[in-house]
């Protein structure tokens, strides 16, 4: 039994190479597409057992198709395939429910090894980016080794965590598994005990101060 993976890219080449080396057992390629519009009829149309996915599409972007496909199709995994080394684009992928996110850079062997990993029902690997991403924005705080001038409760910390990534307060209740009413209260908070002016200010500071590496 081959397991069907469609691959979304903007790029005709990138599609044409990841269509060759994806079309060997046990996988096969159900569908290359440019846009999200076309990835989302194949899904509709189809059997797709994963999704390898750009960031970057000719109509939108890969993050808000994320979304989309976890909404519409959650069974199906998700990976992201992306040449963007940005811990923003990792952590905002994480919070939206991407089942790995990988660089364009890496070996046939490592982007075999992933699909079949997150299509038996498995979790990206300890190491992935995707996993390092997570382990920062869920980690226990010890608030006692928290700067004097960030007075925040644990959970407070982890919020600040999310806002110096760049994730909006949809993307924080997601990843914290949280409402949006606690999210924005959080965020309220944070910015009143440590006097910032917004999250900009927030999350520079929160960089600062080694909160967030």
């Amino acid at each position: 039994m081959a397991w069907n993976v469609l691959i979304v890219d903007d790029h005709e080449v990138a599609r044409i190479g990841m269509s060759w080396l994806l079309n060997t057992p046990p996988f096969k390629v159900a569908g290359a597409v440019a846009t999200a519009s076309e990835a989302l009829k194949c899904l509709r149309e189809q059997p797709i057992d994963v999704v390898l996915l750009d960031l970057r599409l000719a109509d939108g972007n890969g993050l808000t198709l994320l979304e989309q496909i976890r909404k519409l199709h959650a069974e199906v995994p998700a990976v992201i395939f992306s040449a963007y080394e940005n811990p923003t684009y990792i952590a905002r992928a994480a919070a939206l429910g991407a089942a790995d996110y990988l660089l364009k850079s890496v070996s046939s062997k490592t982007l075999h090894d992933s699909l079949h990993r997150v299509v038996t029902g498995n979790s990206a690997g300890p190491e992935s980016l995707l996993c390092l991403i997570q382990r920062t924005m869920r980690e226990k705080v010890d608030v006692s080794k928290l700067p004097s001038d960030f007075p925040l409760t644990a959970r407070e910390t982890q919020v600040l965590r999310h806002i110096a990534l760049g994730l909006s307060n949809k993307e924080i209740a997601q990843s914290l598994c949280i409402s949006i009413e606690t999210v924005k209260e959080h965020v309220q908070h944070v910015l009143r005990k440590i006097n910032a002016t917004d999250r900009t200010d927030a999350a520079v500071r929160a960089i600062k101060s080694g909160i967030v590496n």
